[in-house]
């Protein structure tokens, strides 16, 4: 046997904490058997640990920590990766209705395009793929239809919801489990949003605050002297109330940071039945030049977790939740027809990775099978202790880095081994 290379220690009030980022196994230590362990580590030999301590030998071999000699871990996580990106039993559409927006929020990274909307041709070559997708690919068996933008509640009457129902209809006919969500600033989410969206399963909004009422209204108001706050923070209670899942993104900047522990105060009056469905997100606007370490947003997570409130964690598995722009079964359809994978980018011809023809079909580019083989070509994640669990991020990560040595925690052990605690202490909150 020999110790996993995907084994990681840590301290924690005076025991010794393992993590295998493989199994996502955790053991806790007391100072003499980890103490134990590292001297069979350093010697490369447990036979010595099996004689002496038998149970204790059993124990880290069940948990993955001891592993057979001739193992070849990384051929099992590129097996792993592989399975998730090419689930054939699921896809997932994106939609973009519009390039337009009723916000010009100074981080935005998309180019909005006044007028811009989906025309009639488009709209109905969107139904077709939907409808030929279900025809061609009876593996699956769970479809997920996104909306994105631009604003995309600007076109919810007469784009989305008709849309969306047929979308509903098509996979009720074929017995396939359908769901969608949206991100949206949340201004425009009225009755009649919340009535079809209960009706056809739009049962996920993704709504941003960027700081409290005085700050998010200095970046997001109607017109001069309005601002927006109050009326989005009134739209995601309603949301909730009505048993429709909200993840709330609280954006971190310089001006913003000082109140973001303001923002929980306007969300205390939920009852304990309504806080099942909403969820905050605390993160680092990332064109922000200011310095906004890890730890001063973990506090912030767990000051509203303390507040009793589900919190995401700031450090994801990028693995085993991969990003959807990762997986094979994935598209986004831009209002213009154009075909792209990653929504965190701006939606320009040049990053387009294909088109949809007017039959229905998505026709892509080379840019899709360079996205789709882009994984497991950085030497430092091939060598990495947390590489089941990162593996140098997503798919537009590696695209972007190609040809070069890269690390989305800059090479630093320390900040790996922080996302490691975090998910530790996230483990034993769900106990």
């Amino acid at each position: 046997m020999k110790a996993s290379r995907y084994n990681i220690f840590f301290d924690r009030e005076g025991q010794r904490i393992g993590f295998n980022s493989y199994s996502k196994e955790y053991i806790v230590l007391d100072q003499m058997l980890y103490l134990m362990y590292e001297t069979a580590e350093r010697q490369s030999d447990f036979n010595e640990l099996h004689k002496v301590h038998p149970a204790f030998f059993q124990f880290l071999t069940e948990k993955n920590f001891l592993v057979p000699e001739d193992r070849d871990e990384v051929a099992l996580v590129k097996e792993l990766v592989n399975s998730i990106d090419n689930d054939d039993s699921r896809f997932e559409l994106h939609i973009n209705p519009t390039m337009n927006c009723n916000f010009k929020c100074w981080y935005c990274y998309e180019t909005h395009i006044k007028d811009s909307k989906m025309d009639e041709r488009t709209t109905a070559s969107t139904m077709k793929f939907m409808q030929s997708l279900f025809e061609q690919r009876t593996s699956i068996r769970e479809f997920k239809l996104s909306w994105f933008g631009g604003e995309p509640l600007l076109y919810y009457k007469k784009l989305i919801r008709p849309m969306m129902a047929k979308a509903y209809q098509l996979c009720e006919a074929n017995n396939i489990q359908f769901s969608s969500s949206i991100t949206t600033n949340g201004l425009l989410v009225d009755q009649d949003v919340i009535d079809s969206a209960k009706q056809f399963n739009l049962s996920f909004f993704q709504i941003t605050l960027d700081g409290d009422r005085e700050q998010h209204n200095k970046v997001r108001f109607i017109s001069e002297g309005r601002g927006s706050y109050d009326q989005i923070v009134t739209n995601i209670k309603q949301l909730v109330k009505h048993q429709l899942f909200v993840l709330v993104r609280i954006n971190c900047s310089g001006d913003t940071l000082p109140g973001v522990k303001n923002i929980i105060s306007d969300f205390e009056d939920l009852t304990a039945a309504d806080k099942p469905y909403i969820s905050f997100d605390i993160h680092k606007v990332w064109q922000e030049h200011y310095n906004i370490d890890n730890d001063t947003l973990t506090a912030l997570r767990w000051y509203y977790r303390e507040k009793g409130f589900d919190v995401a964690t700031g450090y994801y598995d990028t693995v085993a939740t991969s990003c959807y722009a990762d997986r094979r079964n994935q598209a986004l359809i831009n209002y213009n027809g154009e075909i792209f994978k990653c929504t965190a980018r701006d939606f320009t011809t040049a990053n387009s990775e294909g088109v949809l023809s007017d039959d229905g079909a998505i026709v892509w580019n080379a840019g899709y099978e360079k996205r789709m083989n882009s994984k497991f070509n950085n030497k430092p994640c091939l060598e990495c202790a947390i590489m089941p669990m990162c593996n140098g991020g997503c798919s537009q990560q590696a695209i972007e880095h190609e040809g070069k040595d890269y690390c989305v925690y800059d090479f630093d052990e320390g900040k790996k081994r922080q996302a490691v605690m975090e998910k530790f202490n996230e483990f034993l909150l769900a106990q």
